[in-house]
């Protein structure tokens, strides 16, 4: 393993963690239950006046506009034009992510295969790639936490500002856009929260099967093969 290439274990890594946060940003986005169950918990039919399902369906809508293509709406809920183009800038990033997942599943799949059939190629790892990725998500989630829990404000504005750079359409006024009544900023740090639990989880999982194929006495399916052919 000394003597692996670090960059190709570098770049294994690094795809390793695009596919833990797309996969983790990916379930809640296409898990709306997990939406329908923060209703009670956060009091959105007490906090807004709103009928749970009121609630439901100008979520639905939305989603369904994000994630299917359909057509724009909030339900029986007031919104702005200048409200709808900040989701249609969400629905673009919600599409780079898929793209990202999907990709980055791709090229792990192949590289999978080609670690168990070429027994050659494990030898040109300098170290273990979902460990590498493993290590990097849970310091940058670290990082990420400390802020939110000091100023979580500071963070949403700042994830803002990153991914709608020189847009403003995502301050909302409530009483052009009543979809921003049923997501409030709570909503948003529990997602958050999921997010970085499944990212963890995954990898973790993912960390348990590279160390018991990296072990020294793993025989790959390609050693199998050869050893039964003799």
């Amino acid at each position: 393993m000394k003597k692996g290439s670090k960059l190709l274990s570098c770049l294994v890594s690094v795809l390793t963690a695009l596919f833990l946060l797309s996969s983790a940003v990916a379930l809640p986005i296409l898990w709306r239950g997990f939406y329908y169950s923060q209703i009670g918990p956060l009091n959105l039919v007490e906090e807004t006046g709103f009928s749970e399902e009121t609630i439901r369906d100008a979520y639905d809508e939305v989603m369904d506009y994000l994630v299917l293509d359909g057509e724009f709406g909030t339900g029986t809920l007031r919104w702005s034009e200048e409200g709808m183009a900040h989701f249609a800038d969400c629905r673009d990033l919600f599409r780079l992510n898929f793209a990202i997942l999907t990709v980055t599943g791709i090229l792990l799949l192949l590289l999978a295969l080609f670690f168990l059939f070429f027994p050659d190629f494990r030898a040109k790892l300098a170290f273990p790639p979902v460990k590498g990725a493993l290590i990097f998500l849970v310091l940058a989630l670290l990082a990420l936490g400390i802020w939110a829990f000091v100023d979580f404000n500071s963070l949403f504005v700042a994830f803002h500002k990153l991914f709608f750079p020189g847009k403003e359409n995502w301050v909302f006024d409530y009483r052009a856009d009543q979809i921003i009544l049923i997501l409030p900023e709570a909503f948003w740090a529990r997602a958050a929260a999921l997010t970085a639990g499944l990212a963890l989880v995954l990898g973790a999982l993912l960390r348990i099967l590279e160390a018991l194929l990296f072990k020294k006495k793993f025989r790959t399916v390609y050693d199998e093969l050869r050893s039964q052919s003799h």
